[in-house]
């Protein structure tokens, strides 16, 4: 199934178009953006993954959103949950993350999205937990967990196992949401 589309005030969380493999490989390739990942991404490296973003959602009921400002179709970035591949204390799980473009940070993008994208896996997929996890120095991503509700135990943290020992990268942190019950009527 393609990812299902969602509105929020000022965001469209859509499938990613042609169009969009322009200024995702142009994000990918910012130094900037890609601070906290092991390496910025060549052109072929990031259409592949739009590719893998694509398929995802065909096999599984989450999956990552290109994310579109509404005023202007500018295309942002993405938001949107997957399913971690490594083994980890906390695993499996599934994890909300997100990436902009410079240009749209500092704006309340990144938290807008992610709450729509919570409330997806929450009330449409019934999930129990939704975990976000970054590096330790990525104070950005960790300011929006803080603002999405997510709480973090410092005893979760976690050596990314995808990095090498010794990699500067390799320490995380690991931030929590739990679904929240309605109140008895």
């Amino acid at each position: 199934m393609p990812a299902p589309t969602i509105q929020t005030e000022r965001l469209t969380l859509r499938s990613f178009a042609e169009a969009d493999r322009a200024p995702f490989a142009a994000m990918n390739a910012d130094p900037e953006v890609m601070r906290h990942f092991r390496e910025a991404l060549d052109r072929a490296t990031s259409d592949a993954l739009v590719d893998r973003i694509l398929e995802a959602w065909e096999g599984d009921n989450v999956g990552l959103w290109a994310v579109a400002r509404r005023s202007d179709d500018t295309f942002l970035g993405f938001v949107g949950l997957s399913a971690p591949t490594f083994e980890a204390h906390f695993t499996p799980a599934v994890e909300v993350g997100w990436r902009l473009a410079r240009d749209g940070w500092g704006h309340g993008y990144a938290t807008e999205a992610a709450r729509a994208a919570l409330a997806f896996g929450f009330e449409t997929l019934g999930l129990q937990e939704i975990v976000s996890f970054t590096t330790v120095d990525n104070i950005r991503s960790r300011r929006v967990m803080e603002r999405l509700g997510m709480t973090r135990d410092p005893a979760d943290d976690f050596d990314h196992p995808g990095l090498p020992p010794g990699h500067p990268l390799r320490r995380h942190v690991l931030y929590r949401l739990r679904r929240r019950r309605a109140a008895p009527a």
